[in-house]
């Protein structure tokens, strides 16, 4: 035991004592931390250096009131980067201990306290390039680059002073108070901020450009660093114009201004995640604003929720903040459930109803079918392990979960309950029970007991539909015989031709644990949806005649919220061995050359590559290509628009196999051939160039070194640098690829490490990246440790995305029999990822 762990436990019980200085933040040492310490006050300095090669240093005066009689323990990852600790002239003897600093009460006081902290700044978490820098501190990684109390109950003001590189701008959540030059060096210094976690705490700095627009009085700056003017200039205006959407359409939702001041956001090239919520200083993936101009409808919807769901989290995350991270989902899932609700104005020729299910149901139940599903409230012992608790689980399944909690309470008792939630807590930390609180003095059910199946449960209910001589049952059951309910509500329909042509059953039903019986006067030989109007959640299985009627029928089913509901429903029963995937693909090869709806349109043509490379006998594979290859061809010739036109090449693209059409894809690259209404980008070409590698077309070589060429953007030569072993033809290449990626550094650059992964793996090289299987899977606990909070899973999703094969599969399982010492949370996302690959297996037989 060292001194100061010896100090510890003469104050504290042994058993507390360690986990107060345990690796990581301990839920123990954040409540302790929270009961005994109060106003606090970051003054921190950074100096930026122009070279890689040279160290952030910074300097940190904390300012807090304390409660307390014994050491003071601070969060710092890196202690010996540690240069000296003072309070006020008199230096400070402290402790490392794991991931903290700590200092003997005998160098403190009761009540209000200084310390001075001079520091070297941990690389993590800073995100250093050549020309810029951004900060990343979401979970818990503020104090990997500088000492803090770093826990979201801990709310402190910060007062930032940045040293950059002349020829840099910076931009921080506070607006700059002052601006000083000395030769080669600018100093900015930004006013003092609202109290924020200190996962919130934000800057950028480097060779940025800003663009300035002013949207109902409201002054609002953008950082991007694209250097193709037209591009620039044909988005500014919608990215702009869609802030202030969502702006206005949540002050007056929540009856709360806007809480943060100035509004600035940040395009940062291949950002690691669509957008991070830091108030003032919001963070986004640039491609993600700045859509080609072929951008499918899709992506536009895409951009315009990331926008909304970013500026949701100004009210839901930012001013009520949770008190811990077992509660991140919370704000996740309101930053999700408001954007469904801002972009609807935006696009007010879509059936928004059809757009939540295409965005959030496929999502969930990829994870709720599998044995790692994880449920929405789940239990966090320490900060070190916040990462894992992100997924779809949180992004897809809450929404949907909130939009039927929305249903049974209704919509202005729900929004009532949420404004006295925000208002109360303002500027605050709040949970879960203290919304349920709010929401069971309007709803009209136990809102308590509904949240512990949704809520803290995971997986989806099994609701089979069986048919009998003029009326359907519905018939509710738990899938792992625990005999869970799940309460919620759902619209049951018949569908389709009929000799009557009658509907004949069309009703709202609540769900819960009784079997539900329905009469089907003048429909029997109509298929029937149990989920038609796609608000019930679960595993829909259909009866016999309704699953056949629908394989004939669904092309020519009149409404595109039913045609999408129904190639969901069949997807799922797919995956559960009850249709056949050959049958599937006969049904999407129908609905291809025939849907009008853009959103189901890029549902099938989201699944199709899926369905043809991973579910598929491969035997199956010559004798429905041609006929793939064309009518998807045949799509991107005759859609109607360039966003359509868009969707099909990029389906086309990804299973295109056979001579001509590898000749027709090089023939798009070189611009010998142009499709006309569908203009393609420096970013298309890309994709186009990296996939004839892929397929070592003729020439392949050549073509990757002049679209090197081509490229001017000197963000995205590097990106391409950086891919393009991954594509080589040569496996020599390609091993010494994957053997950089062991270093740390190597995989800093998340986004370009996922989409390398995704080319490797490519189902055309799986055999030849079986290989990669085993390393990669060993690597996952470092890449857990190192990455950010989304790298893990994307990791294991582009590992495993090209391989069906049952070899594949025995090796996953080999390495999770072989490897008992993984943390649970790590085998659940590997068995979350890996279900389809297992799944692939069983039904390729």
């Amino acid at each position: 035991m060292t001194r100061t762990a010896a100090v510890l436990a003469l104050l504290l019980p042994v058993s507390a004592a360690a986990q107060l200085t345990e690796p990581g933040i301990s839920l123990e040492l954040a409540r302790h931390r929270a009961a005994t310490l109060s106003h606090l006050r970051y003054d921190v300095a950074f100096r930026l250096p122009a070279s890689l090669d040279s160290a952030v240093t910074g300097t940190l005066t904390l300012r807090f009131h304390r409660q307390d009689d014994g050491p003071l323990i601070l969060d710092f990852a890196e202690p010996d980067r540690v240069r000296a600790m003072s309070r006020g002239a008199e230096p400070v003897e402290y402790s490392a201990v794991a991931d903290h600093l700590v200092v003997p009460a005998a160098a403190l006081s009761g009540g209000e306290n200084e310390l001075t902290i001079a520091f070297e700044a941990g690389e993590g978490p800073l995100n250093r390039r050549g020309e810029f820098l951004y900060t990343l501190f979401v979970p818990d990684r503020a104090h990997e680059a500088f000492p803090s109390f770093d826990q979201p109950d801990l709310r402190a003001r910060f007062r930032l002073e940045l040293d950059v590189p002349a020829g840099w701008v910076a931009v921080a959540n506070g607006a700059v108070a002052d601006r000083d030059s000395a030769g080669d060096r600018v100093v900015y210094r930004f006013a003092e901020t609202a109290p924020i976690p200190s996962y919130l705490f934000a800057f950028a700095a480097g060779r940025f450009r800003i663009e300035e627009a002013e949207r109902a009085g409201r002054r609002m700056r953008m950082f991007h660093r694209e250097t193709d003017a037209e591009l620039v200039a044909r988005n500014v205006d919608a990215v702009f114009d869609l802030h202030a959407t969502a702006l206005a359409w949540l002050e007056d939702y929540t009856g709360i201004p806007y809480p943060f001041g100035k509004f600035d956001f940040v395009a940062i090239p291949s950002f690691q995640y669509n957008g991070m919520e830091h108030p003032g200083a919001i963070l986004y993936r640039g491609s993600g604003l700045f859509l080609d101009e072929s951008a499918t409808r899709n992506e536009e919807l895409g951009r315009a929720s990331v926008i909304a769901h970013e500026t949701a989290h100004m009210w839901f995350g930012d001013l009520v903040t949770m008190p811990w991270f077992d509660d991140v989902w919370m704000k996740e899932v309101f930053a999700n459930f408001m954007a469904a609700k801002i972009v609807n104005p935006s696009f007010p020729e879509l059936d928004h109803e059809l757009r939540f299910l295409v965005a959030h149901y496929p999502g969930a139940y990829g994870v709720d079918r599998t044995p790692g599903a994880n449920p929405v409230r789940q239990p966090l012992e320490n900060l070190d392990d916040a990462g894992s608790l992100y997924g779809a689980i949180i992004y897809q399944k809450a929404p949907i979960v909130m939009r039927q909690l929305e249903r049974l309470t209704g919509e202005a008792a729900f929004r009532a309950a949420l404004r006295r939630y925000l208002a109360a807590h303002a500027f605050g930390n709040a949970g879960w029970p203290d919304l349920v609180a709010e929401l069971d003095r309007e709803a009209p059910l136990d809102v308590a007991a509904w949240s512990r199946i949704w809520i803290e449960e995971p997986g989806r209910p099994r609701i089979d539909l069986i048919r009998e001589p003029g009326a359907i049952r519905l018939l509710p059951s738990d899938p792992r015989g625990d005999g869970r309910v799940w309460t919620q509500r759902t619209r049951v329909a018949a569908v389709g031709k009929g000799s009557d042509g009658a509907a004949g059953l069309d009703t709202i039903v609540t769900v819960a644990g009784e079997p539900i019986g329905l009469r089907m006067d003048g429909a029997t030989e109509r298929a029937v949806l149990p989920n038609r109007d796609g608000l019930g959640y679960g595993l829909f299985m259909l009866d016999d005649a309704s699953r056949e009627r629908l394989l004939h029928e669904l092309p020519s089913l009149p409404e595109p919220l039913s045609r999408a509901v129904a190639w969901l429903d069949l997807w799922e029963m797919m995956l559960e061995g009850a249709v056949a995937p050959p049958a599937l693909m006969d049904v999407a090869l129908r609905i291809i050359p025939a849907e009008a709806d853009e959103l189901v349109a890029q549902q099938v043509l989201g699944d199709v590559p899926d369905l043809f490379w991973r579910y598929l006998d491969p035997v199956l594979h010559g004798r429905l290509s041609a006929g793939l290859e064309e009518a998807l061809w045949r799509g991107v010739l005759g859609a109607e628009d360039a966003s359509l036109k868009a969707a099909f090449l990029n389906a086309w693209r990804s299973v295109a196999t056979s001579p001509e059409a590898v000749e027709r894809m090089g023939a798009l690259w070189s611009a010998e051939l142009e499709v006309e209404g569908l203009p393609l980008s420096e970013q298309d070409r890309t994709r186009l160039a990296l996939h004839l590698a892929v397929r070592e077309a003729p020439g392949w070589a050549e073509i990757l070194h002049r679209q090197r060429e081509a490229i001017e953007n000197p963000d995205r030569q590097e990106r391409f640098d950086f891919i393009r072993p991954a594509v080589d033809a040569d496996p020599a290449v390609r091993d010494s690829f994957f053997r950089s990626l062991a270093r740390p550094a190597n995989r800093s650059r998340e986004e370009w490490v996922v989409a390398a992964l995704g080319y490797l793996h490519h189902p055309l090289r799986a055999e030849g990246s079986l290989r990669f299987l085993r390393p990669s899977l060993e690597l996952l606990p470092e890449v857990a440790r190192t990455g950010d909070i989304f790298f893990p899973t994307r990791w294991l999703s582009a590992t495993l995305s090209g391989h069906a094969s049952a070899e594949a599969a025995a090796v996953v399982r080999a390495f999770i029999d072989e490897r008992p010492d993984l943390p649970p949370r790590l085998v659940g996302k590997l068995l979350q990822e890996a279900d389809p690959l297992f799944r692939a297996v069983v039904l390729r037989k």
